[in-house]
């Protein structure tokens, strides 16, 4: 498996987001964190799926969603992990980027969103059809993307929520009635909560996002 590769992102004209990419061998296929409130694209747990898929033979980028001063600022006041639309046009500019770049433009690209950034992965996909080809949310708050939003989802996508995470169970299972895309799917881990901190379901959870993207995620 490949080191990862310190990258600069252009999110947009005016924003230049920090990430790792590791571009295993070979791979077809290249799957973009978004992660969840309050953190980065240091995320232990979204390491550890990310090394998971690594294995697998699918590259993997893990970004930062705010700059440095925006996340100094977030730390503070907490103003900006919940601006689903802020997240989501930076995340659909990096998959922009992933599509422009030589090292990864002729790679399948998917999106893994955790929490909050699940939300922002599902309005990504939603506004880049053509782009974003499988979805993999973990404990995500897909209802913050938005009745309009999911409906408009093509892109096949799995939700995996804790078992013992009873709210954000309920909030997936009306998400997954709303989702246009198709297959759908919602997995419960059982004995799981919001952060897969028991043993062996955080590794679950990355058996299952291996197996939809290699399934789902043409390369």
């Amino acid at each position: 498996m490949s080191a990862p590769t310190a990258v600069r992102i252009a999110a947009n004209r005016h924003v230049r987001l920090d990430g790792d990419l590791a571009l295993p061998p070979g791979a077809r296929r290249i799957v973009c964190f978004a992660h969840g409130s309050g953190s980065s694209r240091r995320s232990p747990r979204n390491r550890e799926v990310a090394a998971t898929l690594g294995a697998a033979g699918i590259a993997t980028l893990l970004m930062d969603l705010l700059t440095a001063d925006e996340g100094r600022l977030d730390d503070r006041t907490g103003e900006l992990r919940f601006d689903i639309a802020l997240l989501a046009g930076r995340l659909a500019g990096a998959v922009e980027w992933l599509a422009a770049e030589p090292a990864t433009k002729d790679l399948a690209i998917g999106l893994f969103g955790a929490s909050t950034g699940a939300a922002a992965a599902l309005v990504a996909a939603a506004e880049r059809p053509s782009l974003v080809r499988a979805v993999v949310s973990r404990g995500g708050r897909p209802d913050l993307a938005g009745v309009a939003n999911l409906a408009k989802v093509r892109a096949p996508t799995l939700l995996i929520v804790g078992g013992d995470d009873e709210v954000v169970v309920a909030l997936n299972r009306d998400a997954l009635a709303s989702l246009g895309a198709r297959p759908k799917e919602l997995v419960v881990v059982p004995g799981a909560t919001h952060l897969f901190e028991e043993p062996g379901k955080l590794e679950e959870v990355a058996r299952l996002a291996s197996g939809w993207f290699r399934r789902h995620l043409a390369g």
